[in-house]
């Protein structure tokens, strides 16, 4: 996987007014760590952060992270977004060693369509949208490509079924439900409950009138 360079520069501004101030200037505040390292307090450009993560990887992409000069290669451990409009309010970047595995989350796409289980009225369901694997930085997938065009109304993908690339471990339980179908059970309280009234009624006029004298 080839890096994506995104410049950073030092921060030097603490609390929350000096960040708020960033951001009010288009700027995102962040801090770098990682083994072996001190932490830095950097600030990226909002919109060149927008364009670093715009390829095919995303927020899984391996950033070339520059500052003061020096390349840090590191990916996105944590976006902290504002509450309500959602924007990156804070970002932590993680420097990564190339040649040792990470566990990140890689996103599931779902493509194609299944005849049988349209013909049936379901619908395919999507367990998760994200798996959970170990890997190097050089060996993870942008994403999960799932066809199911093949499914049947009583199939489920679960972890073991999809494909890893090589060096990819998926992490969690292999009978985890990746893909489902949904299906709309029948009706049938409604003439089961009609047929139980009408037995009641026949029987009521089978029965002898009481004695009221």
């Amino acid at each position: 996987m080839s890096q994506t360079t995104l410049v950073a520069s030092p921060r030097t501004g603490k609390g929350t007014p000096a960040a708020r101030r960033l951001r009010l200037e288009g700027h995102i505040p962040g801090v770098l760590y990682g083994r072996g390292m001190e932490p830095i307090k950097v600030t990226v450009e909002r919109r060149e952060f927008r364009m670093a993560l715009s390829g095919p990887a995303g927020v899984n992409t391996v950033l070339a992270l520059q500052v003061g000069g020096v390349s840090y290669p590191a990916v996105i451990k944590e976006m902290q977004r504002h509450p309500i409009r959602r924007t990156v309010n804070h970002i932590d970047f993680f420097q990564v060693n190339m040649d040792e595995e990470i566990t990140v989350h890689i996103a599931v796409r779902i493509e194609g369509e299944s005849k049988a289980v349209a013909a049936m009225g379901g619908l395919i369901d999507p367990a998760v949208d994200t798996l959970e694997v170990s890997c190097t930085p050089t060996n993870m997938p942008n994403e999960f490509v799932i066809d199911v065009s093949d499914m049947q109304p009583d199939t489920v993908i679960r972890l073991s079924d999809i494909p890893m690339p090589k060096g990819v471990t998926p992490l969690g339980d292999p009978d985890m439900p990746v893909v489902t179908v949904l299906t709309t059970a029948a009706e049938v309280e409604e003439p089961v409950a009609a047929e139980t009234e009408e037995g009641e009624g026949e029987a009521a006029a089978a029965a002898p009138a009481a004695d009221t004298e």
